[in-house]
């Protein structure tokens, strides 16, 4: 069972960056494919960003040009770098490892963007 703990959210100012990590635990990591999803208040899961085993990446219309996914798998690492964010950027930020429905969740981490 792979467990998953994302760290790296807070309050930032738009036009700000942030950078959310997740680790994954259990399983062989550099062979599954990952992907974090947000969740704002009132509204439903939104896919984010993807990112396969052999780095092939997509990026929803929202955030396309301005956060890039990435991963190390010598730390068992998934990267949401977020560059110049907006007020709807503003959710709790989930990962998934492996990518998928029967991948695991972690408990979020909460990303403010205000002014």
């Amino acid at each position: 069972q792979v467990e998953v703990v994302e760290s790296g959210g807070g309050l930032v100012q738009p036009g700000g960056s942030l950078r959310l990590s997740c680790v994954a635990s259990g399983g062989i990591f550099s062979t599954f494919a990952a992907g974090w999803y947000r969740q704002a208040p009132g509204e439903k899961y939104q896919a984010v960003a993807t990112i396969t085993d052999s780095n092939e990446t997509k990026y929803s219309d929202y955030v396309k040009g301005r956060f890039t996914i990435s991963r190390d798998n010598s730390k068992n690492t998934v990267y949401l770098q977020m560059n110049d964010v907006k007020r709807e950027d503003t959710a709790v930020y989930y990962c998934n490892v492996p990518l998928g429905v029967r991948g695991s969740w972690g408990k979020g981490t909460q990303v403010t963007v205000y002014s």
